[in-house]
């Protein structure tokens, strides 16, 4: 039995579904909190023109503006954004995904290619994807024991 080939982050993307929501540095907290909860996702990447500039994500809301009592309607995105963005290519695969957000510590991945945010994905994609690969091998496992 050959091993499963590894899933790229493309092919995720391609599951899921490529849509990128995105927000201007100079608009407001509040503006992104409530793109975040009109989409129900958990980040937001910062687009200036097409260029990508930063990321938000809801625990940049809770730290850097709630928890230090600052007003959502005043404060900027660009003042709690994360800069650089960590970025992946969309033909790594899922496990060199999950190494990247594991080592630097983030839970939101864009994927660019030819300096084009194409998606993002997030840690429960690629834990999602990964468990659904187990479960194939385990199901063609128990299939080729009791065949």
């Amino acid at each position: 039995m050959e091993p499963l080939p590894m899933k790229t982050l493309r092919q995720i993307l391609d599951e899921k579904g490529t849509e990128v929501f995105s927000v201007t540095p100079d608009a407001t907290v509040l503006d992104a909190i409530q793109a975040m909860a009109d989409h129900d996702i958990g980040a937001l990447v910062v687009l200036d023109g097409e260029m990508l500039v930063g990321i938000i994500t809801e625990r940049h809301y809770a730290r850097r503006v709630f928890l230090k009592g600052k007003s959502s309607p005043k404060t900027k995105v660009r003042d709690i954004m994360t800069t650089p963005v960590v970025c992946a290519d969309p033909g790594q695969s899922t496990d060199q995904g999950l190494a990247l957000m594991t080592e630097k510590k983030i839970r939101h991945l864009p994927v660019i290619n030819e300096n084009r945010v194409i998606g993002i994905v997030s840690i429960g994609d690629l834990v999602k994807s990964k468990i659904s690969d187990q479960r194939f091998v385990i199901d063609q496992l128990e299939r080729y024991i009791s065949g």
